[in-house]
């Protein structure tokens, strides 16, 4: 599999576009304006890919806003997301961009709803409900290439931001701690922003993840390359 990484709209968020063949999934295309989806629709024409599917972590602007139009492009690819956020779409976003000051933000794509464990696409990626940074934010997990797309609920050395409307603390860290810190110290986590790590150095180094910051046995930590989009 090959993975590429796009830095997305004001807020620097990551969308992932996985491929395998001639077939890909696109997580998270928080894709703002025309110009950066031109960026993303030149990478698939170069690697002759087109999306099967799209991921959503959870139903922030910053993490949906290319959708619709991704959605129209590739005649109405399925768009898999956790039905909890659902009001996020047509109440908090609406909000939020309003106070960015963007007039064109559109959340009216069409979306299958999943629950815990469902596995979506044939790229065997399975959601791990992870509630607190939103109500419905999802982990999307691989355990035979050892990836998980963590969305806003983890990242390098901190945790989701949980003073949004509808954001939990306490949620948030049971999700981490009874789901996400059990994953093999192996796995490669990729989230909504800023950079990659694995679940081990988060286990030994995160400061909200204490009862893990224990010694344990060593692994390679190597992370496998992630191609840079490199008009950023």
């Amino acid at each position: 599999m090959k993975l590429k990484l796009f830095t997305c709209n004001r807020l620097q968020e990551n969308c992932y576009v996985l491929s395998s063949g001639a077939d890909c999934i696109i997580v998270d295309p928080g894709f703002e304006d025309s110009a950066e989806l031109q960026r993303l629709y030149a990478y698939l024409e170069s690697e002759g890919i087109s999306p099967s599917a799209i991921l959503l972590t959870h139903g922030h602007f910053d993490h949906v806003a290319g959708t619709v139009r991704i959605q129209e492009r590739f005649s109405g690819i399925p768009v898999f997301m956790h039905p909890a956020d659902g009001m996020l779409l047509l109440k908090e976003d609406a909000l939020f961009v309003k106070g960015l000051g963007i007039t064109d933000f559109d959340a009216s794509f069409n979306w299958m709803p999943v629950a815990e464990g469902d596995v979506v696409s044939s790229f065997g990626f399975k959601a791990i409900a992870t509630p607190g940074h939103t109500p419905g934010s999802i982990c999307w997990y691989n355990e035979g290439e050892g990836i998980l797309f963590s969305g806003d609920t983890l990242f390098a050395g901190t945790i989701g931001r949980t003073d949004f409307p509808y954001s939990d603390y306490d949620s948030e860290i049971r999700s981490l701690m009874e789901k996400i810190m059990l994953l093999p110290g192996s796995t490669d986590v990729f989230p909504g922003h800023g950079g990659a790590t694995t679940i081990q150095r988060e286990r030994d180094t995160n400061p909200f993840l204490e009862p893990f910051n224990e010694p344990e046995e060593s692994f390679d930590e190597s992370l496998p390359g992630i191609e840079i989009d490199p008009f950023i």
